[in-house]
C-alpha cells in the first residue's frame, strides 16, 4: 500500500501525535510499501515528522476552500500512485472532497473522526460526510459513531479504532523528584497534575473546584496544570477567585510530558466530552493511578474500578471523593498501576492500533 496521510493542521494535540505514531507503526511493521505525510507549511506535524526523517510534503494553507491546494493534492496522489488518502482534520477533509470533484483525485479517502460533536446542523458538512468518495470513517471511540450516525447516511462506513501511545516514549515510571524540586513542593506532599489544552470540554473549571473540596478536606498535595490554550486567563482568574494560588502551579506548554508525568502520583481528568483521552493511556504507560469523569468515550479506555476510577461528569464532590479514596489506599493505587498497563499493552499500542488501522485501510483499496 501507499499511503497519504493529510492534514491542514497547524497545532500540536493528540491527534496530531496520532498521525505521527501511525507512519511510525506502518513503518515498523512493514505495513506500507512507501507512505507521506501532506500538511501545512510551518506547523508542528511539519517539524516534528522532519525531525524523525519521515517523508514530508508541505503545502501552504489558506483555506479549506482553497482550490489551488485542491489541485496540487490532485497532482501529489496522482504523482504518487496513492493507494489511499487518510484524512485527519475538518480543514483536508473539505480540500480532499474538492480535489476529487474537480482535479480527478481517485484515491480512496479515509477520514479519521476524533472528536464527539454533531455533524448534521450544518449542510455543507453533512453533505461532505455523505460524499461517495469518502470510502469509510473511523471513529477512535463508539460515541464518536453514535454522533455521526446523525448525519452519515451509509453506516457501514463507520467503525472503530481506538486510541494509540507508544510505551517506548514512556518507559519512566519511577519518581526522581523532578517536579518537587522545580516547584519547590515539600516531599511529603503528593502531587495530582492534568494534563490538557485549556478549552471548553476539558472542563477545567470542575477541575479547580475539585481542588478547592479537597484543600478544604485537608489532603496534603499541590496541584499542577500543564498546558496552553484560550481558556487559561479564565481558569487563572478562577483560581484567584477561590484563594487557590499557592496550591495549584502552572506550568505551561511542556515538551518533556515523559519525564513530568510520571512525577505525579494521580491524574485527575475532568473532561465531559473526551473522544477517549490519549493522556490517559501515557499514564498508564508511565503507572499513574487515575480518576477520570465517566464521559464520552474516557469508559472504554478507564475500566472502573479495574483501571481506574470514574467520577461524575462536572461533579467536584464525587471527584474529591474517588481522590481521597485512592490517596487513602496504596494497595488499590498499585492494582489500578497494573491493571491499567496490561490494559493499554493488550489494546492501544502502536504495534496494535497499527494493525487495525491497516486493516480498516486496506479495505477500501481498489
Amino acid at each position: 500500500m501507499k499511503l497519504i496521510q493529510l492534514t491542514a493542521s497547524m497545532g500540536w494535540r493528540g491527534h496530531e501525535q496520532k498521525i505521527i505514531y501511525l507512519y511510525e507503526a506502518f513503518k515498523d511493521f512493514g505495513y506500507v510499501e512507501d507512505q507521506w505525510i501532506i500538511c501545512s507549511e510551518g506547523s508542528e506535524v511539519q517539524r516534528v515528522a522532519l525531525e524523525k526523517g519521515m517523508n514530508v510534503i508541505t503545502l501552504e494553507y489558506k483555506s479549506e476552500y482553497d482550490l489551488k491546494y485542491a489541485k496540487k493534492l490532485s497532482q501529489i496522489a496522482k504523482e504518487k500512485n496513492a493507494d489511499v488518502v487518510f484524512i485527519h482534520n475538518s480543514q483536508s477533509h473539505t480540500l480532499a472532497v474538492l480535489s476529487a470533484m474537480f482535479y480527478g483525485l481517485k484515491a480512496p479517502l479515509v477520514l479519521c473522526r476524533t472528536l464527539i460533536r454533531r455533524v448534521d446542523t450544518n449542510l455543507l458538512r453533512k453533505w461532505k460526510y455523505n460524499y461517495k468518495g469518502i470510502k469509510k470513517i473511523i471513529c477512535v471511540s463508539g460515541p464518536v459513531v453514535d454522533v455521526l450516525k446523525f448525519a452519515v447516511k451509509d453506516h457501514s462506513k463507520l467503525c472503530v479504532v481506538g486510541s494509540v501511545t507508544d510505551i517506548n516514549k514512556f518507559k519512566k515510571q519511577e519518581k526522581t523528584g523532578l517536579l518537587h524540586k522545580e516547584f519547590n513542593i515539600p516531599e511529603d506532599y503528593k502531587i495530582i497534575g492534568n494534563i490538557a489544552e485549556f478549552t471548553g470540554f476539558k472542563d477545567h473549571k470542575t477541575w479547580v473546584n475539585t481542588v478547592a473540596e479537597l484543600v478544604k478536606r485537608g489532603v496534603k498535595a499541590k496541584y499542577i496544570l500543564v498546558g496552553k490554550g484560550s481558556l487559561e486567563q479564565e481558569v487563572r482568574a478562577q483560581v484567584k477567585e477561590l484563594g487557590l494560588e499557592n496550591e495549584i502551579i502552572f506550568t505551561g506548554f511542556r515538551r518533556d510530558i515523559p519525564e513530568i508525568l510520571p512525577e505525579f502520583d494521580l491524574f485527575m481528568f475532568t473532561s465531559n466530552n473526551e473522544p477517549t483521552g490519549g493522556v490517559l493511556l501515557e499514564s498508564y504507560a508511565c503507572k499513574v493511578p487515575i480518576v477520570a469523569a465517566k464521559a464520552g468515550g474516557i469508559p472504554e479506555v478507564v475500566v472502573e474500578n479495574e483501571t481506574g476510577f470514574l467520577a461524575e461528569v462536572g461533579n467536584p464532590i464525587s471527584f474529591a471523593d474517588k481522590v481521597e479514596e485512592l490517596l487513602a489506599n496504596t494497595e488499590l493505587q498499585e492494582k489500578f498501576k497494573q491493571k491499567g498497563y496490561e490494559f493499554l499493552v493488550n489494546n492501544f499500542t502502536k504495534e496494535v492500533i497499527a494493525k487495525k488501522m491497516f486493516n480498516e485501510l486496506k479495505s477500501v483499496c481498489k
